[in-house]
């Protein structure tokens, strides 16, 4: 009876331990794509005003709607994950467009800022779980996806810019929900977290 009594407790706590996880993993995740939306807004929004000028004036001027900067830094923090923007043209196919890594303006910087964040998510939540292993922290640490993914498909989104006839200029849909979402998350999550277990006293 208490050899059951203990298995039962046993699975009981690592049930809880596992939901704790999954409810920090979500707001974890979630932050890490908050703060690292607002790190590449804080750096480079006046670049990217100054980048859409052009192009908003002639919307103006023919009575289109303008680019919003928060729009333009959504690209950028996009591609700070690899993922490209896609771009109609007039002439021919829509091309693909990565502007951290066209941009002579040393902005390579930005692609470390998603996986530092999510590094320390995964040292957060494996922290939070009790991880005490790097197996059980990187387990723990990788649930950073359930906050990331959500967010990563729904700012590929928000993000999209409307041109002409049902064309528009967005973070590519498949890239932004497969490597942003759950890639990032996941790979670099656990990291954190298998650090955090690896330490953990």
């Amino acid at each position: 009876m208490s050899s059951t009594a203990s298995g039962g407790s046993s699975a009981t706590g690592a049930e809880r331990s596992l939901g704790r996880g999954a409810v920090v993993g979500a707001v974890a995740g979630a932050v890490s794509y908050v703060l690292g939306y607002l790190v590449v807004y804080v750096t480079q929004s006046g670049r990217v005003e100054e980048g859409l000028s052009g192009i908003n004036f002639f919307a103006d001027l023919f009575g289109g709607d303008t680019i919003s900067v928060w729009r333009g830094v959504g690209w950028v923090f996009y591609n700070a994950h690899f993922v490209d923007v896609n771009v109609p043209s007039l002439i021919g196919a829509a091309r693909s467009v990565n502007f951290v890594a066209q941009s002579d303006a040393g902005l390579t910087f930005l692609y470390a800022v998603p996986p530092l964040l999510l590094v320390v998510a995964g040292v957060g939540i494996a922290r939070a779980a009790g991880a005490a292993t790097p197996v059980d922290g990187a387990q723990s640490g990788a649930l950073a996806v359930v906050g990331y993914l959500p967010l990563a498909v729904i700012g590929a989104f928000l993000f999209r810019y409307a041109v002409g006839d049902g064309g528009s200029v967005a973070p590519t849909l498949v890239t932004a929900a497969l490597l942003a979402g759950l890639v990032y998350p996941v790979v670099f999550g656990a990291v954190g977290g298998a650090a955090a277990g690896a330490t953990a006293e």
